[in-house]
């Protein structure tokens, strides 16, 4: 057995553990949309306060999505260490973008675009990069609009993770056990002739009348 196949059979049992901690430690739940759960090829685009987000969402959804779901990150996070190398690439099989676009060696739309084409769904953080301030949603990069203009078809579905900044707060190490949740929206798609402001306005706007501040329940 190739080094390459050690580390695949090996990624299995850690994705499993990865998921059953990540339940333990958030109790996390997954609040469906009333039409029920989408089961379509999609971009889930979601906030972003914590590394671990898009672990939660992996992690709630249903094993036949998940199996097909690549979380989009950083590079240079993920590729920093041979641990979290292995994390990233074997384990979560992430779409690795490289942020610096004065190093940076391919077009980050068009990996994504790739990994689309090859049947993947994504799960993306449209804010770019981790929420730190008082707001509950930071602007959008362009991103989301530009991946939506390269593949018009793809479905947008917008999902909103609570708690998890609480359970990791910046700097801590031990998590702190929290119930989080994640709350999937209804999916969307960027429509024929809409302008880039309009269209992240659009998203941005679905993605807060998930969070529950905005709806006015306990966050």
């Amino acid at each position: 057995m190739g080094a390459r196949e050690l580390r695949k059979f090996i990624a299995k049992p850690v994705a499993i553990a990865i998921v059953v901690f990540a339940r333990a430690i958030t109790a996390v739940r997954a609040i469906w949309p009333a039409e029920g759960v989408f089961t379509g090829q999609c971009v889930y685009f979601a906030n972003h306060s914590s590394h671990g987000d898009f672990i939660l969402v992996w992690a709630v959804l249903p094993p036949r999505l998940r199996s097909r779901v690549r979380p989009v990150a950083g590079a240079e996070y993920w590729l920093k260490s041979a641990i979290s190398r292995f994390i990233g690439r074997d384990v979560f099989d992430a779409v690795l973008i490289e942020r610096d676009r004065d190093t940076r060696t391919g077009d980050p739309i068009e990996i994504m675009s790739s990994a689309i084409d090859a049947g993947s769904s994504l799960i993306l953080f449209p804010e770019g990069t981790r929420n730190q301030t008082d707001q509950l949603l930071q602007p959008f990069k362009s991103g989301l609009f530009h991946l939506a203009s390269a593949r018009p078809n793809i479905s947008l579905v917008p999902v909103w993770i609570n708690n998890l900044n609480r359970v990791m707060p910046k700097g801590e190490i031990v998590p702190i056990p929290l119930i989080c949740t994640v709350t999937f929206g209804q999916p969307m798609q960027l429509a024929s002739g809409e302008a880039k402001e309009a269209f992240l306005e659009r998203a941005r706007s679905a993605l807060l009348e998930l969070s529950p501040n905005t709806r006015g329940e306990n966050a």
